[in-house]
């Protein structure tokens, strides 16, 4: 491994009861990148984040995050980490600003809590205990949990679930500037709108394998997929599947034909990644 990688995974297996949910994973994750790890439920990437946090041990392959193997790597290496859970339990009866500041107790560095409790967006609620925060305000504060201990390598297993439009654009926020500043972030959500905002690069998984691996531009071949060209002609509704629409779109032009009518549309990454996963069911 070397300075510039993140993590680096070869060969990752995993089993549970002899049925195995990770199938050979070989993955690669550049310091200060985003990368997004997409699946549908049950095809891994729960498991292997939790191997890659050093919360769950590998049957099989090689594994080093931030030049450790995370199943034997000691307390200063998880100082280096920032995680932030599906489901956490919380300290129900303290508020807000405690448990901020309970955890950053843990880090050597940590980020003053009044700038978390302001990234985060719970200002006006430092003050109230955990037990009476709304769904939405849980998960910010355990986006707070995570970044408190400004951590070189986040890991985000799901973070905007419960999140209102407003409070998932502002979280887009924070993640971009946390990447601004260097912190490399592995990111699993199934908001693919979320995955083309903030990763550099992104992976595929189904059913225990990566399937496809690239940007958010080029995956499954995204880049070079066709343009679908609709269109009304004399009141029927027409289509054309083409790799260039120019020369359609002049010889639409150039008949006169009213263009108020006319779309041009190429896959979007939720088709591409449903088409993915559809392919390895």
């Amino acid at each position: 491994m070397d300075g510039m990688t993140a993590i680096e995974v070869r060969g990752l297996r995993k089993a549970y009861r002899g049925h195995e949910v990770v199938r050979g994973i070989d993955l690669e994750v550049g310091r200060g990148e985003v990368f997004a790890l997409l699946g549908p439920n049950g095809a891994g990437k729960t498991t292997t984040t939790e191997i890659l946090e050093g919360h769950r041990r590998r049957d099989a392959g090689e594994v080093r995050v931030l030049g450790a193997d995370p199943g034997t790597a000691g307390p200063d290496w998880r100082a280096r980490i920032g995680i932030v859970l599906q489901n956490t339990e919380d300290a129900a009866d303290l508020t807000a600003t405690e448990m901020v500041r309970h955890i950053a107790g843990f880090y050597p560095d940590s980020r003053p809590v009044a700038e978390v409790i302001g990234l985060v967006g719970l200002e006006e609620k430092k003050n109230s205990r955990i037990r009476t925060l709304s769904g939405g305000q849980r998960r910010r504060l355990d986006v707070a949990l995570g970044i408190v201990g400004r951590p070189e390598l986040l890991f985000l297993d799901e973070p905007t679930t419960g999140f209102d439009p407003e409070a998932r654009r502002h979280f887009w926020d924070l993640i971009r500037t946390l990447a601004a500043e260097g912190t490399t972030i592995l990111l699993t959500t199934h908001y693919l709108e979320e995955a083309e905002a903030l990763a550099d690069r992104l992976a595929v998984l189904a059913a225990g394998q990566i399937v496809a691996e690239g940007t958010p531009a080029t995956l499954g071949g995204r880049a070079q997929a066709g343009a679908r060209v609709t269109w009304h002609e004399n009141g029927v509704a027409r289509t054309e599947q083409v790799d260039d629409p120019t020369p359609l779109l002049r010889k639409l032009v150039a008949a006169d034909t009213d263009l108020r009518t006319l779309t041009v549309t190429r896959p979007t990454l939720e088709d591409i990644y449903l088409n993915l996963i559809g392919a390895h069911r």
